[in-house]
């Protein structure tokens, strides 16, 4: 089940959407996987504790994004199996303002993470946190439903009731820009860049 927002950049999103949609730096992918977009599937992780993303493979929806919030770099959310159990039952991507391990094992199954890194120590499975309630995950409030779109430029979450709205905006940004030659993008953006210094005064 491919997503509509498959074929959409994140740079694309990011400029209709605006930094407060955009996760930090810090979430990053951890192997050159390919883009990954589809519905938000939520959890809240206690830090150190992983029960309720080990519980979030058995319950998302094929095509969903499990998006995990731990507050946590110290103890791994998933490693290799719980990857390819996820993997095999659908989901789309993990992505966690944490860590993992086993990233050989996820890497070589093809299952896309972006994640703050790696770590061979895994957390606890005693502590119930939450799952499908909204949760703050690179700095972006991520609520399930919203769609998140992810590659090596960062990830972008747009929320679920601007859906539509946003789809059809990018695929006319990407259209028009597809018509737009480099000779007349440079020539374009001259102009703008010239102007925005006269308007500063800057006479050089």
């Amino acid at each position: 089940m491919t997503s509509p927002f498959q074929d959409v950049p994140p740079t694309t999103l990011a400029d209709l959407l605006g930094r407060a949609q955009v996760m930090d730096t810090g979430i990053r992918p951890l192997w050159n996987s390919p883009r990954v977009a589809g519905p938000a599937y939520t959890v809240r992780c206690v830090p150190g504790d992983n029960l309720m993303l080990h519980a979030a493979i058995y319950r998302a929806e094929p095509g969903s994004v499990i998006v995990v919030e731990s507050g946590d770099v110290d103890y791994a959310l998933a490693g290799g199996n719980v990857c390819a159990v996820a993997q095999r039952r659908g989901v789309a991507a993990f992505v966690v303002d944490g860590v993992i391990r086993d990233l050989g094992e996820v890497r070589e199954a093809g299952f896309p993470v972006f994640s703050r890194g790696v770590i061979p120590i895994p957390g606890t499975k005693e502590k119930a946190g939450a799952l499908g309630e909204p949760a703050r995950v690179g700095g972006v409030l991520v609520h399930p439903g919203d769609i998140v779109v992810a590659d090596e430029e960062g990830v972008v979450v747009t929320p679920a009731a601007r859906r539509e709205e946003i789809l059809a905006a990018a695929r006319a940004k990407l259209a028009k820009e597809a018509e737009e030659s480099l000779d007349a993008w440079e020539a374009n953006h001259r102009a703008r860049v010239e102007k925005a210094l006269s308007d500063q005064g800057f006479a050089g």
